[in-house]
């Protein structure tokens, strides 16, 4: 008797502690393709037969739906939770479920996915990245292999052969990061004049932004000038507000940033987010993406190698603008005319059927969620809710979201020129793109 409890004792600690791995299944790696929208990754993932897109995000914890669109996927029995973290209110319900299959890649493996479930639809973010977004996943992507991300080639590489990884690291920095609550964190030095101050910050690939500093977290902090009131995101328990201005310096080792643009939330924006000890801030999308980045959390090292994105400038979305897609529409989209040659007897040609041909296609549409207060579009009068025709005269139902914001960062002093439907009505804006935080010394 005492012997058969045992054995159950010892298959249920096995068990528990197989569950929510994800293991490479054939070979001694596995490559994942990704896309890249405004600094943050998206990875394709298959759960119980249905193909979904997620976040990679090291800031979260557990693997998290928050919007199917038009998919539709079996869960195993679920349990009703709830969440807290970034945003105003304090926490919102959803829930939990077991022993769900997950694939990544070709043979990148979780046959006991745990998964938790956002119901609020309001927290579906795939109108402001422009592609559908089911979820996102962050540790237990990480948690059991060394992971390399591949910025300029959009590929992710999970290597289950060590020594294959360590080779493909030789040449890059060092660094040694603490895994807490989940949650990679390393020690960087942010000069905010003329002052270095260490400080503990975590990881985050699903913050887009540069650096993320939280102001009541750190003594006799001081907000550098100029800076702006402004929409900093979504996090879990809604909208997320504060300032944002730049930095003297950010320094990673050996690894300077020259002014670079910071994010900082108001006390209430984080009042409900449970922080590791001593942390003062992110380091996001903004910096990472300037390198090919290594994680190693079995081992608790990071590992950073410059790429072609290291000395981009930090540009900021000068318009004041907040874009968000609005779904899709069908458009009459002509094509160019069909011709048909001949030659004749004595040689000459002769055209024959010339006809326009055009089909109907899905285009996207866009409208404004938001316009900061005293930008230069909002000088211009342009308004949430306005529904974009074309930009510059070209039609944005032909652009993509990322398109549009990468052309409010092109650069100061450029002319933008808008159409907007607004409740059925025409409208032409024009105004100039203007850095509102230059830092000042």
């Amino acid at each position: 008797m005492k012997f058969r409890i045992l054995i159950s004792i010892l298959l249920l600690s096995i068990f528990v502690n197989a569950q929510n791995n994800f293991e490479i299944k054939n070979g001694s790696k596995v490559v994942i393709p990704f896309k890249l929208i405004n600094n943050l990754i998206f990875i394709p993932i298959n759960i119980n037969g249905a193909e979904l897109t997620f976040l990679l995000d090291t800031g979260v914890a557990e693997n998290t739906i928050f919007s199917l669109e038009d998919k539709e996927i079996k869960l195993s029995a679920m349990e009703k939770t709830r969440f807290s973290g970034l945003g105003g209110n304090k926490s919102i319900e959803g829930f939990k479920s077991d022993l769900n299959t997950g694939k990544i890649g070709k043979n990148f493996v979780n046959d006991s996915l745990k998964l938790y479930i956002i119901q609020d639809e309001e927290f579906n973010i795939s109108s402001h990245i422009g592609i559908p977004v089911n979820g996102f996943i962050g540790y237990h992507f990480f948690k059991d292999h060394p992971v390399i991300i591949d910025y300029t080639s959009k590929k992710i590489t999970v290597y289950k052969d060590r020594a294959l990884f360590e080779k493909k690291i030789k040449k890059f920095d060092e660094f040694s990061i603490s895994v807490e609550k989940s949650k990679p964190y390393i020690f960087a030095d942010v000069e905010m004049t003329k002052t270095k101050k260490a400080s503990k910050l975590l990881i985050d690939l699903g913050n887009s932004d540069a650096i993320w500093l939280f102001p009541t977290l750190i003594k006799d902090f001081v907000y550098n000038r100029p800076n702006i009131e402004d929409y900093l995101g979504r996090g879990f328990n809604g909208d997320i507000f504060g300032k944002r201005s730049r930095i003297h310096g950010f320094y990673l080792g050996d690894f300077k940033f020259d002014k670079p643009l910071t994010a900082m939330p108001d006390e209430f924006s984080i009042q409900h987010m449970n922080l590791a000890e001593d942390r003062k801030g992110s380091v996001g999308g903004e910096i990472m993406r300037r390198f090919t980045v290594a994680f190693d959390y079995p081992n608790g090292k990071l590992y950073l190698r410059k790429n072609r994105n290291y000395e981009d400038p930090f540009h900021f979305n000068m318009s004041g603008l907040d874009f968000k897609q609005d779904g899709l529409q069908w458009e009459k989209d002509y094509l160019t005319f069909k011709t048909q040659n001949e030659k004749s007897s004595s040689g000459e040609i002769q055209a024959f059927n010339s006809n326009l041909q055009y089909k109907f296609i899905l285009k996207p549409l866009f409208s404004l969620a938001g316009v900061r207060k005293d930008s230069p579009a909002y000088k211009a009068g342009l308004k949430k809710d306005d529904q974009l025709i074309t930009i510059n005269g070209r039609k944005t139902s032909d652009m993509t979201l990322n398109k549009i914001m990468e052309m409010m960062k092109s650069e100061e002093g450029k002319t933008i020129n808008m159409t907007v439907d607004r409740k059925g009505q025409e409208l032409k804006f024009s105004f100039t793109l203007e850095d509102p935080i230059p830092y000042q010394d």
